[in-house]
């Protein structure tokens, strides 16, 4: 039983071109070696003795350097071609977090954690471009997916190894290795993705690039529901723990355990999850529908009951949302860019995660110290119907459009 388990989640990455699994590589080391990022708030409080409000200012900062970054980086890839993007973002990005532990002065901290954001993330449209360059589109789904894997192994090692590091060398030692482990991650990427290998990937693109992600309405309505699920999804890192706190008086470590869960159940359970609904006989609409709903039941189902065990059965909910609704959309978003800029296209769909990652934290606090909870969680579950019902709205409009309607399974 074990060995068949195990064939299937090694089968589930079976067909995976070898770029990709390289991409995945480098999104591994990057995502690790970006471990001063957890760190940035004990960083500014205990060692430069910020204050908490000029500790927001610099968090505000850290958003405003994403946003910009991530459109700087759809431009830029649509103008240069992703890899010279991808390769500068990790290497600069690399020198910057290096420079930033010479920086103390407020001013200065708000300057270099602007800049470094608006550098590291270039990277993330160009990511995307590469993948939609290097996968095969009946295997773009799972590709998107295993950079997913990526990302979360990445920030799952980050904080460990980041703990140690601030343990045995101080947060100046957390700095260096974090930006040489950018450095390295960039060179990786020099040395296993061949640039003439590119230009070949390249040339069967369509050359008619002119289409604007600004006038396509039915992906700016995609990108608007994207928004809506992210900024709910957001609670998971700050009114969800503080809940958790609260009201069923979990401890730091149990707190801790709960949100591993995700993380695990991710590394487990995705691709193979990903690898049975990406067959042609399932509607990619009805599962972005169905997971949206899951997310929505994760905060629905806390008023239920006040047994904790609720607690876990709500992950669940989020955990399974999660995997089967982000890499559809991804898949989406990429399918829809090779409409024209697909640089553009894509820094548009990395900003919407950005705008819910800024606004999203905020939001929630703000509702549960006006409504509370209970109320909170309710005005999500409706939210997310709302979503829902979207969806449905932008399955409708994507029906008329036959030039791309094979490209999803409606």
């Amino acid at each position: 039983m074990l060995f068949r388990i195990y064939n299937s989640y090694i089968h589930s990455f079976n067909g995976l071109r070898k770029e990709v699994w390289y991409l995945a590589l480098i999104t591994l080391v990057n995502r690790a070696g970006t471990m001063v990022i957890p760190f940035l708030s004990l960083y500014l409080t205990e060692d430069l003795g910020f204050s908490l409000k000029n500790v927001g200012w610099v968090l505000t900062s850290f958003g405003l350097g994403s946003l910009l970054g991530s459109w700087l980086g759809g431009k830029l890839t649509d103008r240069f071609g992703f890899y010279p993007v991808i390769f500068w973002s990790l290497f600069l990005s690399g020198i910057l977090f290096i420079l930033l532990q010479f920086m103390h002065s407020f001013e200065m901290v708000c300057i270099g954690v602007f800049l470094v954001l608006v550098v590291a993330d270039l990277f993330r449209p160009a990511a995307f471009v590469a993948i939609n360059a290097y996968s095969k589109p009946k295997n773009r789904t799972r590709s998107v997916t295993l950079i997913r894997l990526a990302i979360n192994l990445g920030f799952s090692l980050g904080p460990a190894l980041g703990g140690l590091i601030i343990a045995k060398a101080s947060y100046d030692g957390l700095f260096w290795i974090d930006g040489l482990t950018c450095i390295l991650a960039g060179f990786l990427f020099f040395k296993l993705l061949d640039k003439k290998q590119v230009k070949k990937e390249s040339s069967d693109t369509p050359a008619s690039l002119a289409a604007s992600p600004y006038r396509d309405m039915p992906y700016l309505l995609l990108l608007f529901i994207v928004f809506i699920i992210g900024t709910v999804f957001m609670q998971l890192f700050s009114s969800l723990p503080i809940f958790y706190r609260n009201i069923h008086f979990l401890s730091e470590d149990s707190i801790g355990l709960l949100l591993a869960m995700n993380g695990i159940l991710i590394f487990a359970i995705e691709m193979p999850l990903i690898k049975h609904f990406e067959q042609p006989k399932y509607s990619a609409y009805r599962i972005l529908s169905l997971s949206t709903l899951l997310i929505g039941l994760c905060y629905f189902s806390l008023n239920w009951t006040n047994w904790s065990g609720i607690l876990v059965i709500s992950m669940l909910f989020l955990t399974f949302g999660e995997m089967l609704n982000f890499p559809f959309f991804n898949r989406f978003a990429l399918d829809r860019a090779e409409r024209g800029k697909s640089g553009e296209y894509m820094a548009l769909y990395t900003m919407a995660f950005s705008l819910s990652n800024v606004f999203g934290h905020n939001i929630g606090m703000r509702m549960v110290d006006a409504f509370g909870y209970k109320t909170t969680w309710n005005i999500f579950f409706v939210v997310l119907l709302v979503a829902v019902a979207l969806i449905q709205v932008l399955k409708a409009i994507m029906k008329k459009e036959k030039n791309i309607s094979g490209n999803l399974n409606i």
